[in-house]
């Protein structure tokens, strides 16, 4: 983790460079708000990155011995069953496709969204799969 902080703090640095550069150069205040803005966002990641990093062991990512073996393993759990997902990409579909066409399609998209969040976040306190 480690590495990725330090290079999510060299892009935050570029990008700031770049927003300085081009808000100078361009005096176009969309692109100029638009990086800094992605300085922002990469420097909360960087040093999120960075504050974790100190904080859990090292991986083998920070080894430079390290081999690919080396990080095999469980990455964590996914739900191999799950039709939520489906019901917030057909929600945030009909969302998004509301902002061009009609704000009437959000009437029709956002209770998907919601359906499948609700269903998301709920699917393993009910029903067959109350026990894993």
């Amino acid at each position: 983790m480690k590495i990725q902080g330090k290079m999510f703090m060299w892009l935050s640095i570029f990008f700031l460079i770049m927003a300085i550069v081009y808000g100078v150069w361009s005096k176009e205040p969309a692109g100029t708000t638009a990086l800094f803005l992605a300085f922002g966002l990469s420097i909360m990641v960087g040093f999120y990155l960075g504050f974790t990093a100190r904080r859990v062991d090292a991986g083998a990512q920070d080894n430079k011995e390290a081999d690919v073996a080396d990080d095999a393993g469980e990455l964590g759990f996914f739900s191999p069953h799950s039709w939520q997902p489906l019901a917030l990409g057909a929600g945030g579909a009909l969302a998004f496709l509301g902002v061009a066409l009609g704000w009437w399609l959000l009437y029709f998209g956002l209770p998907l969204i919601l359906i499948g969040l609700w269903g998301w976040v709920f699917e393993y306190y009910r029903g067959e799969n109350r026990t894993q």
